[in-house]
């Protein structure tokens, strides 16, 4: 007979250190939460210039946040046009809906995102089908992270499954170079990455040749994520029990059906918790592209901090910015729940 769970109150109560402990968890928030209230909220200016906040009486300046909230998405991208990474976006936000769903787990989905993604790359670059080019260096905020990251992950995924099924392969020259790719990449900060790609490679481009900035930035991004994220599916690959690999060769499965009907699903879906920390660290590793003179979301902020009718308010950016950040990430943990779950299986 399975004994019933203990209240809430005995657990925090039930002895004399998780007493002590709670009462001081209490005190603290009891010294903290009325000064961060009347802060955030109660002497907060939530509209107006910047001398209006100043002659608040020292409550927070969400009126800097609403002056500045469309530069902290679009940036730099002319304004007329800033209806295409407003569609981007809304396209984005689109597919992850849709890809919640299980029903639409299919090779359609696996389309829709490539078709997305096409649709979402044409619509920042223009140039084609009557849209004006907007160069790289006008894009900025929001719609950088959120470019930077998808196309990254997206790109850097089916090349990870190649690097972690290299490095288990059984040819020694196959394993050696997957082994020496992901290796060397993850033996080097992103930074370095960004670095080389940003300001080493042109040098050792052809003379008249030139790729854009954002685009070596780019591949320096998608190779740093392959490489980390094959080593989370490596390891679901040695996890996965032997005797699956030994089913599927019973049934006369070669190599490729094998791993793609039996063993990629199986490790692919033990290892989505390791899989989501590693997106959201990547994730948030997009603020190191302003080495290279790309103002993402963050650097977008504190692009902002520097206007001369704004001055003094660094905190305010600073907390809408880490809200931003949770808010994106929570909402990647919660969808890796779903993923996690088996089908038909109550979600928490």
């Amino acid at each position: 007979m399975i004994a019933a769970r203990a209240p809430a109150w005995r657990r925090v109560f039930g002895t004399w250190p998780n007493a002590l402990i709670t009462l001081a968890c209490v005190a603290l928030l009891a010294w903290l939460l009325p000064p961060l209230l009347r802060w955030a909220i109660v002497d907060a200016t939530w509209a107006g210039t910047a001398r209006d906040c100043q002659a608040a009486p020292g409550g927070a300046c969400w009126a800097f946040i609403r002056a500045k909230f469309w530069f902290s998405v679009f940036g730099l991208y002319p304004a007329d046009e800033r209806w295409r990474p407003a569609l981007m976006l809304i396209i984005f936000a689109a597919m992850v809906g849709l890809s919640s769903i299980r029903a639409l787990w299919s090779r359609r989905l696996v389309v829709g995102w490539a078709a997305a993604a096409a649709a979402m790359f044409m619509l920042m670059r223009g140039g084609i089908l009557g849209l004006p080019a907007v160069e790289t260096r006008n894009w900025g905020g929001i719609t950088v992270t959120v470019f930077i990251a998808v196309f990254g992950v997206a790109a850097g995924y089916p090349l990870a499954i190649l690097l972690a099924l290299g490095r288990r392969a059984r040819l020694p020259v196959v394993r050696g170079l997957a082994t020496a790719v992901i290796e060397g990449v993850r033996g080097v900060p992103l930074i370095s990455l960004v670095f080389m790609a940003a300001v080493m490679f042109p040098l050792f481009l052809p003379s008249g040749v030139d790729i854009d900035q954002l685009f070596r930035i780019q591949a320096a991004y998608t190779i740093f994520s392959a490489a980390y994220l094959a080593e989370v599916m490596r390891g679901g690959l040695q996890a996965l029990d032997r005797g699956q690999y030994e089913a599927a060769r019973s049934l006369g499965l070669r190599y490729w059906p094998m791993m793609r009907l039996v063993v990629l699903p199986q490790a692919l879906r033990i290892t989505v918790p390791a899989q989501v920390g590693t997106f959201i660290a990547l994730f948030k590793d997009t603020t190191l592209v302003i080495i290279a003179g790309i103002f993402d979301f963050f650097t977008t902020l504190k692009a902002a901090l520097g206007d001369s009718d704004w001055l003094g308010f660094t905190v305010e950016a600073y907390v809408y910015a880490a809200v931003v950040y949770f808010v994106l990430c929570f909402a990647m943990s919660r969808y890796s729940r779903r993923l996690e779950a088996p089908r038909g299986a109550a979600r928490s």
